[in-house]
């Protein structure tokens, strides 16, 4: 069994900062893609940041500059630095990883609880 878990979400006002982290523990033999995504009501669940086991990121446009992303992979957890935050960050954030599990022989998709972020005065 795999599980994600994140933490580090909650209400921040306009320009301040929050730092998200996911750990993924269980059965884990390789974890290639680590990633951010978000959902904010009323709109679909968008990629807003990922990153590779040998440490490539890529970010949508409205993030750069902005959030950063980091990975330890000895401890198999992926962090989101958000700075600068807008009102539009307010979301449900949720950590993704692809990996393969001790034993298996294809890419499995995991998934965390997701944590909220509001960005609000």
């Amino acid at each position: 069994q795999v599980q994600l878990v994140e933490s580090g979400g909650g209400l921040v006002q306009p320009g301040g900062s929050l730092r998200l982290s996911c750990a993924a523990s269980g059965s884990i033999s390789y974890i290639n893609v680590m990633d951010w995504y978000r959902q904010a009501p009323g709109k679909q669940r968008e990629l807003v940041a990922a990153i590779t086991n040998s440490g490539s990121t890529n970010y949508v446009d409205s993030v750069k500059g902005r959030f950063t992303i980091s990975r330890d992979n000895a401890k198999n957890t992926v962090y989101l630095q958000m700075s600068s935050l807008k009102p539009e960050d307010t979301a449900v954030y949720y950590c993704h990883s692809r990996l393969i599990r001790i034993g298996a022989f294809s890419w499995g998709d995991y998934w965390g609880q997701g944590t909220q972020v509001t960005v609000s005065s």
